[in-house]
């Protein structure tokens, strides 16, 4: 399945722009998130906000199409483009704030998204996938119409017909946390899960926080590591 040019496309729909190859720009993605995950500021050292339009598949994913003020949440949809960078700077800011905490080795903490090669990154994708899809199903309101239209905004993506099938299966299948948190492949993957269900939910929607909170247990992840997760999102897109 092509799931990671699916992918890369909308992780650009979230920095508001395409690169010219339609892949992602680890190079140039990493140079932009590195200050802020370093605590500097400075030109160029940050998504620029202004430009993200929550527009095609992602802003069907994220809610858009259900009205809501795209401000705020626009914000958040940046860290889409970094997630596997995100999620790692909140594991590490975590073990340094709790030092005496049992954690998983160092080589079993699973590598970010963005340096995964061929099939574990291909295998990565899906669950990141998965994770979009049910956070944008976590309030019930996906009609049939609104997944008619989601499924066009995705069919432009260009998913070849494994991954569009298995895309129409995660649409009727059941909203379960337990078994997504399955799929997580190493301790890494559950904090990318968690971190882009993060950007998909309203905090405000109490169904779409019971969610994230049913996924944070599922995952494994205690109160402290999903707040750090959370909070990553908030530094990288800070205006």
């Amino acid at each position: 399945m092509n799931v990671m040019s699916v992918l890369n496309q909308v992780m650009k729909q979230a920095q508001g722009g395409q690169s010219r190859s339609g892949g992602m720009d680890i190079n140039r993605m990493m140079d932009s998130l590195g200050s802020q995950l370093k605590g500097g500021q400075g030109s160029g050292s940050g998504i620029d906000v202004k430009s993200l339009l929550g527009g095609g598949a992602l802003g069907m994913m994220l809610g858009s199409k259900r009205g809501r003020k795209m401000g705020g949440k626009a914000l958040k949809y940046g860290a889409l483009a970094g997630v596997g960078v995100l999620a790692w700077k909140a594991y590490q800011n975590y073990q340094s704030s709790n030092q005496g905490t049992s954690q998983p080795a160092l080589a079993q903490q699973g590598q970010p998204l963005e340096q995964l090669q061929g099939q574990a990154q291909e295998q990565r994708g899906l669950e990141i996938l998965q994770a979009m899809i049910m956070a944008a199903r976590a309030d019930g309101h996906i009609d049939a119409n609104e997944r008619a239209l989601l499924t066009q905004e995705i069919e432009k993506l260009g998913p070849d017909d494994e991954l569009h099938a298995w895309i129409q299966q995660q649409f009727d299948a059941p909203l379960d946390a337990k078994a997504l948190a399955r799929n997580a492949d190493s301790p890494q993957a559950s904090r990318e899960i968690y971190i882009v269900s993060a950007v998909m939910i309203d905090e405000q929607n109490p169904m779409e926080r019971a969610w994230l909170d049913q996924l944070a247990s599922a995952l494994n992840l205690d109160t402290g590591m999903a707040r750090e997760l959370e909070q990553q999102i908030q530094v990288a897109t800070k205006a």
